[in-house]
């Protein structure tokens, strides 16, 4: 495990699933979110259907003496959200069977709160302006769509801290499969937000926690207008495809990447083509 594993603040650890790739980064940072003391915690992305990672986070969670109360998803793409029903049943079932726990008592439910309703277990979901409180800790709830049209962000107002999902990544840049126009727009106002709560770190859905939000920010929101330059400096050179873009804009990146730079592109080539008078 990298130092990714166990990183956090006083109230958020990652739990760093076992799925590194080209897109996953190290793998996807599953975040238990709890008060210092407190039973029950909030677990945010459980992250791929890989029993192993599921079960080491419930039973991490058990021996600490505590229980899940509620499982968030910054959004639906699989490494994040398709374990969390399985999850959500083996935290249940920890629950019932812990000591302490009434005689005779069944595995209740722990529900899944999400944007789109395709990845909730129960009746709630999760919108723009909600506030989640489990065991004492509170979280706020931003839509900020681009990397896919259901991403949200969650603010722990007592650390500080922004858990942004694929929404800003610890290190390179986020694939889109959403608007660049309703991404840019989603930095923009993580930026601003950012300096309003003076944030001093995000808590991102891989790769390592970033210690000067703003700067990173500045970063992302830099880098895409300058990728957007580049995109129409490609058109004006005859492009058409983001197949044809991605050839002259990313030639010094592994090809590898290309297939998924092209849904980043298709974006771009999108938003040009709405500005058009």
């Amino acid at each position: 495990m990298s130092e990714i594993d166990g990183m956090g603040t006083e109230r958020a650890t990652c739990w760093l699933a076992p799925n590194p790739s080209a897109m996953t980064l190290d793998g996807t940072n599953t975040w238990v979110i709890g008060e210092p003391g407190a039973e029950e915690v909030v677990v945010i992305d459980p992250g791929p259907k890989d029993g192993v990672h599921l079960r080491r986070v419930v039973d991490g969670i058990t021996a600490q003496g505590r229980r899940v109360g509620l499982v968030l998803l910054t959004h639906g793409h699989p490494d994040h959200s398709a374990g969390a029903v399985k999850f959500a049943g083996l935290a249940a079932a920890a629950a019932a069977a812990a000591p302490g726990a009434p005689g005779g008592t069944r595995a209740g439910t722990v529900p899944v709160r999400a944007l789109d309703p395709r990845h909730r277990l129960g009746d709630e979901g999760l919108a723009e302006g909600d506030v989640v409180v489990t065991g004492g800790v509170e979280l706020q709830v931003m839509e900020t769509p681009g990397h896919s049209d259901d991403s949200l962000t969650f603010y722990l107002p007592a650390d500080r801290a922004v858990l942004t999902g694929d929404t800003v990544l610890g290190y390179g840049t986020t694939v889109l499969e959403g608007g660049l126009g309703d991404y840019m727009s989603s930095l923009d106002r993580l930026r601003k937000f950012s300096e309003d709560v003076e944030a001093v770190t995000i808590l991102p859905g891989h790769g390592p926690k970033l210690d000067d939000p703003i700067g990173a920010l500045d970063h992302y929101i830099n880098h895409r207008r300058e990728r957007l330059a580049q995109v129409e400096a490609a058109v004006a050179a005859g492009a058409r495809t983001a197949k044809e873009v991605v050839a002259r804009v990313y030639a010094d990146v592994d090809k590898s990447l290309w297939p998924a730079a092209e849904w980043s592109v298709q974006s771009q080539l999108d938003y040009l083509n709405e500005r058009r008078p």
